[in-house]
C-alpha cells in the first residue's frame, strides 16, 4: 500500500532534496563522518555509510541532529561499534550518487544506506535510469560484501499517474530482486506534518529527524546486531 496522504508527501519528498546551492556555509556539501571519533577508532571500527541528498545531510540542522548521527547514538546506546558516515550531498540525483560511490565505499565498509531518489522525481528524470542507477548502486556495493539498506522515495503528484506508479514500483523491486533490506518510505511520518518540519514545509526539523532515524533504525538494527556485518 503506498504512504498515507500521498498526494502531499510524495511532492515534500521530491522537494525536500534541494539544490546544492541551497546549502548554507555552515552545512555539509561534502560528505563527512556523522561523528568524530577518535583517529585510532576511524582507523578500526567498521562503518555504516549513508548515501543521499539533504535529507541525509540535514540541511537547516546542526550535523550532529541529522538522522546518520542519531543513527550513530542508537548505535552507541547498544553496544554496537560502528561508525556512520553522513554521506549525504545536498542535490544530488541517483546519478551523483552512482558518480561517487567509490569514494563513499572507501574503508571498512559494513552497510550501505541508499537514500537517493528524490531530486530524480522533482527533475522528471526518467524512471529506468533511477531504476538502472540505484541497481549498480547495489551490486556494486553487494560485490565488496556489503549489506545494503534501501530507503524508499515518492514522485510528486504533478505527473501522470503512470510516472507516479512507476517511480513508486522501482524501490520494492529492487529490493526484491537483489534481497535487500527496504525502508519503504523514508518520510513515513514526517511528510506533510507542520511540526515535524522546518518552515519551508520541506526539510524536517531535530524533532522530525528523530522519527526519520526511527524509519531506518527499524531496519537497520537487524543487521548490524547480525553475525555478517560484524566478523
Amino acid at each position: 500500500m503506498w504512504p498515507r496522504a500521498f498526494a502531499v508527501v510524495a511532492l515534500l519528498c521530491a522537494v525536500a532534496c534541494g539544490t546544492r546551492e541551497d546549502v548554507p556555509a555552515a552545512n555539509h556539501d561534502t560528505p563527512a563522518p556523522a561523528t568524530s571519533p577518535a583517529p585510532t577508532a576511524a582507523a578500526t571500527r567498521p562503518r555504516i555509510v549513508v548515501l543521499g541528498d539533504s535529507l541525509t545531510a540535514g540541511l537547516g540542522l546542526p550535523i550532529g541532529q541529522a538522522y546518520p548521527a542519531l543513527l550513530q547514538e542508537r548505535l552507541n546506546k547498544d553496544g554496537l561499534k560502528y561508525d556512520v558516515v553522513n554521506a549525504g550531498v545536498s542535490g544530488d540525483t541517483s546519478a551523483g550518487g552512482l558518480s561517487r560511490l567509490d569514494w563513499a565505499l572507501d574503508g571498512d565498509v559494513r552497510v550501505l544506506i541508499i537514500a537517493l531518489g528524490g531530486n530524480d522525481a522533482l527533475r522528471g528524470l526518467a524512471v529506468d535510469q533511477l531504476k538502472r542507477n540505484l541497481a549498480q548502486i547495489i551490486e556494486r556495493a553487494r560485490a565488496r560484501g556489503i549489506a545494503v539498506v534501501l530507503a524508499g522515495m515518492e514522485a510528486p503528484p504533478n505527473f501522470v499517474r503512470p510516472y507516479l506508479v512507476a517511480f513508486h514500483q522501482v524501490y520494492p523491486a529492487l529490493a526484491r530482486q537483489y534481497q535487500v533490506a527496504l525502508v519503504p518510505f523514508l518520510l513515513q511520518g514526517v511528510a506533510g506534518e507542520r511540526a515535524l518540519n522546518q518552515p519551508d514545509g520541506i526539510h524536517p526539523t531535530a524533532q522530525g529527524a528523530r522519527v526519520v532515524a526511527d524509519n531506518v533504525w527499524a531496519v537497520l538494527k537487524p543487521i548490524v546486531e547480525g553475525p555478517s556485518t560484524r566478523d
